[in-house]
């Protein structure tokens, strides 16, 4: 598939809960396959518009500082997927993962990428994903944590909650930044354009930077067409960003961030909306 274009020309689309629903991906490029294609075997047409990209941190000296000390730290919380991906590759880069450090992991995604590197998270939410479903752990109290050293692997910017709440049950808490989230240069006329021939049912936006970056890119009209837009997104705190920016239509709180999670939440967008249209 090419970005902001339809599945087509030879692509397997399977029939399914979501056959005829044209979708939006907006993920960043390098992690939108998987989800596309459980979006094709549910039937689904996928347009791909990725709205957020994902870089290099400007300085990484500091990260590389934390790393060289992996070793003197109790807990190591990796916050997504990207900064297992950057953060590994640091140490990587550098050493050897130490056996000391047990690890933390935000959700199912970010264990498994850590699985496919070989590395075991240790504390993972069970039921309640992100920033909040961690915190919860038994592992991560008051009395378990107070006194420990943690490092947390994150991108930069993004929300704190971790790293305040931790050093508040008494932890000693350092972040290694080793990503930065930018807005990727696209032209907005790849999604208006199917988007003024009626080829778009719903949009999945899996992060609010990615729904601010969508706004930036688009003019009035465009804007004006995202507000009334079904949109998916993975937390209360989206659905409530995506409010105040204006979407008229309630968004859709996928259950997780997973992939098939996320069909299911597009599958209700065909109930909430009456959406029956055939494939263009």
């Amino acid at each position: 598939m090419v970005e902001g274009e339809a599945v087509g020309g030879g692509a397997r689309v399977g029939r399914g809960p979501l056959q005829g629903l044209r979708v939006v991906v907006t993920r960043p490029a390098h992690q939108a396959d998987t989800l596309a294609a459980t979006l094709e075997a549910a039937g689904a047409q996928v347009i791909r518009f990725p709205a957020l990209d994902i870089a290099e941190a400007l300085d990484p000296r500091p990260a590389l500082a934390l790393v060289d000390r992996l070793e003197t730290f109790d807990i190591v919380v990796f916050t997504s997927p990207n900064a297992v991906a950057r953060g590994t590759a640091l140490v990587r880069s550098r050493r050897s993962w130490p056996p000391a450090p047990r690890i933390a992991a935000v959700g199912s995604g970010t264990a498994r990428a850590l699985a496919e590197l070989g590395l075991h998270a240790h504390i993972v939410p069970d039921g309640s994903y992100g920033s909040e479903g961690l915190l919860a752990q038994p592992a991560l109290q008051h009395g378990d944590v107070e006194g420990r050293a943690v490092l947390i692997i994150r991108g930069e910017g993004g929300r704190d909650l971790i790293a305040r709440t931790l050093s508040e049950r008494g932890a000693r808490v350092e972040s290694a930044i080793v990503y930065r989230r930018v807005r990727p240069a696209l032209d907005p006329e790849r999604l208006l354009a199917p988007a003024r021939r009626g080829e778009v049912d719903a949009l999945i936006v899996t992060s609010g930077e990615a729904l601010r970056n969508l706004f930036d890119m688009m003019d009035p009209a465009g804007r004006a067409w995202l507000r009334e837009t079904p949109l998916v997104v993975v937390s209360e705190r989206a659905a409530a960003l995506a409010r105040e920016m204006g979407v008229r239509s309630k968004p859709i709180v996928a259950a997780r961030a997973s992939d098939e999670a996320l069909v299911e939440a597009v599958a209700r967008v065909r109930s909430a909306h009456g959406s029956e249209r055939s494939e263009p």
